[in-house]
């Protein structure tokens, strides 16, 4: 019985690759031959720098005096607010003519011309009764409420209610040690009364004319102000 010569199979065939294989080949190849040139263009750079050595010298000299030149500008600058934060002098006439939020800035300004580096204006919707916030010299935090009358005298006068939210925000909320009520216009009775109660400063048209066209911090005018929190060269 004869048997069927066996047939000859042909060479196995490779599967093909998915095009995304092939995508993701391709991608790496180039990231390959990006990296090689970085890699060739820095050697290049680096022996083209050691070979011109006084081109970094340059350079850091450059800079090293564009450093100063900014440095000397920022310290000049700083000088310069500082001095005139020190001359900052407001009349009445002026306080008056101010919006009720250029009042508060103005309150700020002269904080910060005490020496309460960290002085802001915060009054708004949500102030909770703080319109300015400051630290003084002696660590000493101040919350103030400001109430700015177009009129002066002539205007309302701010009374217990004001000073009542004053005090239910001042030490509670805010953690302050000196609570302020500041005002160009005038305060009632009644309400000098409970500020005297409740341990709250009152600053009226009278002493805000004299602290806004002055030189003395404002806790100078002051009667009954805390102690000092730290001790300081002014101590």
């Amino acid at each position: 019985m004869s048997r069927s010569p066996p047939q000859r199979r042909g060479p196995a065939r490779r599967p093909r690759r998915s095009r995304r294989q092939q995508r993701d080949d391709m991608q790496l190849l180039a990231v390959e031959v990006a990296a090689v040139a970085a890699i060739s263009l820095m050697v290049m750079v680096v022996n083209w720098l050691i070979a011109h050595w006084w081109v970094l010298l340059v350079a850091a000299l450059i800079l090293l005096l564009g450093g100063l030149g900014w440095w000397q500008h920022r310290t000049q600058r700083a000088q310069w607010q500082q001095a005139r934060a020190r001359a900052l002098r407001y009349g009445l006439a002026q306080l008056d003519a101010l919006t009720h939020r250029q009042f508060e800035h103005a309150i700020r300004d002269l904080m910060h011309r005490d020496g309460c580096a960290d002085a802001v204006q915060v009054g708004g919707q949500s102030d909770l009764g703080a319109d300015v916030k400051a630290t003084d010299p002696y660590g000493r935090r101040w919350v103030i409420q400001c109430k700015q009358r177009r009129d002066g005298n002539r205007g309302a006068a701010v009374g217990t209610p004001e000073l009542q939210v004053l005090n239910g925000t001042g030490r509670p909320v805010h953690q302050a040690d000196v609570v302020v009520m500041v005002t160009n216009g005038r305060i009632t009775q009644p309400g000098r009364a409970f500020a005297q109660q409740q341990r709250l400063h009152l600053v009226d048209r009278q002493v805000l004319a004299r602290w806004a066209a002055g030189s003395r911090p404002l806790w100078e005018l002051l009667s009954a102000v805390p102690p000092p929190r730290r001790p300081t060269a002014r101590s």
